[in-house]
């Protein structure tokens, strides 16, 4: 045994060895840095720190390197390294409507005020190659500086709000407690504060599926995009000892207001849309819509509705979404389970002796043995 776990820990280090080396790649080509990452990969930092639940890009961008580019690895190397952080206390509840906005748009209102900002998105690109970026360049200056096109607008829900055409979003209770995944289980039935959490750290390439499957048919949503909206905003922390909030810095987030066909309550209250939300960290639009999609399907108990999807269950989907858990039960059948298999391959050796031994005897028997034809012509005769 002593002899196994020393090759074994010699083959291991060896294994850390031939990935430092393989992450390094060619000598001859200059090392990337994490400020060319967090620089150049803007939109791989910023889902590693929403998939993460920590806003550092400089940690998210080591993480990516580190991980060779693997999200899902970066993403839990960051999880690994926040559980290491001391906690001093809770910001305040953002605001969204003091965005300042770099990119806002609206699917179902043309004219808004402050207007339709496209800001930096593929939308509308050709998704063709772009082979002049085999050689560097620098890019000219947009037309407008992007400082100058920083904006605050009031959001499209409020608008359509002012009208009950949409139903409100509930008050805030002062001193309410709120929920914290990252801390406490999972409970079933699921609130919606540790839902939104959960959805926020859920995998972005799942979220978008299930998401998917509710438009399909796979669930009651026939979706608006009321708003999508991205930009930074100022956190805040309440100190006791001032009795005031001081503002800690700015993060940049992406929210996406979804608007949802409904046609009345339970309780006979009038017809009016209902919505689906989601925030994330950074300029993470696919993911913040996918979050607003599949939190609207999982409010189908809340609206009297029936669970014909998956998107629908919250146990299914709370309980799958997490891709850390994820590869880590998908990846651990990678590791050692000669124990395990050995004994089944036992059993089955012995299921399949047992079965040959009652075929065996079942031949040998004379009450089951075929008449002679001796025996049959008697018999006729």
């Amino acid at each position: 045994m002593y002899v196994a776990v020393k090759g074994g820990e010699r083959a291991i280090a060896n294994a850390h060895a031939l990935l430092a080396d393989k992450r390094r790649g060619d000598r001859n080509v200059a090392e990337i840095e994490t400020r060319q990452i967090d620089e150049q990969l803007s939109l791989a930092v910023d889902r590693v720190m929403s998939e993460a639940s920590l806003y550092d890009r400089e940690i998210a961008a080591l993480a990516i390197k580190q991980a060779r580019g693997d999200l899902i690895e970066a993403i839990f190397l960051a999880r690994a390294y926040r559980t290491t952080l001391p906690r001093f206390g809770f910001a305040e509840p953002l605001d969204t409507k003091a965005i300042a906005l770099r990119r806002r748009v609206s699917a179902t209102f043309k004219d808004l005020p402050g207007g339709q900002v496209l800001g930096p998105t593929f939308d509308y690109t050709h998704r063709l190659i772009d082979f002049a970026l085999t050689e560097p360049s620098d890019p000219p200056p947009p037309a407008t500086a992007p400082a100058d096109s920083a904006l605050a607008a009031p959001r499209v829900v409020d608008i359509i709000a002012d009208g009950d055409l949409i139903e409100k979003s509930p008050p805030a209770e002062d001193g309410a407690p709120v929920a914290d995944v990252t801390r406490d289980p999972e409970e079933f039935p699921a609130a919606r504060d540790p839902r939104l959490q959960t959805l926020a750290r859920g995998d972005e390439g799942f979220l978008l599926g299930l998401g998917y499957s509710t438009q399909r048919g796979y669930g009651r949503n026939h979706p608006f995009v009321g708003e999508i909206r991205f930009g930074e905003i100022e956190v805040e922390m309440f100190v006791p000892e001032l009795d005031f909030a001081v503002p800690l810095g700015s993060i940049a987030v992406a929210e996406c207001q979804m608007v949802n066909q409904f046609k009345g309550g339970v309780s006979g209250e009038p017809a009016r849309f209902t919505r689906g939300y989601g925030l994330a960290f950074g300029q993470s639009e696919r993911k913040a819509m996918s979050m607003a999609l599949v939190d609207r399907a999982l409010r189908a108990d809340e609206l009297g509705e029936e669970r014909i999807g998956p998107a629908q269950d919250a146990e299914f989907v709370l309980s799958h979404c997490d891709n850390v858990q994820a590869t880590g039960f998908v990846e651990h059948l990678k590791l050692p389970h000669y124990v395990d298999f050995q004994a089944e391959l036992a059993l089955l050796r012995q299921l399949r002796a047992e079965d040959r031994k009652s075929r065996t005897e079942k031949e040998e028997s004379p009450a089951l043995r075929p008449p002679s034809s001796d025996l049959r012509t008697e018999a006729a005769e």
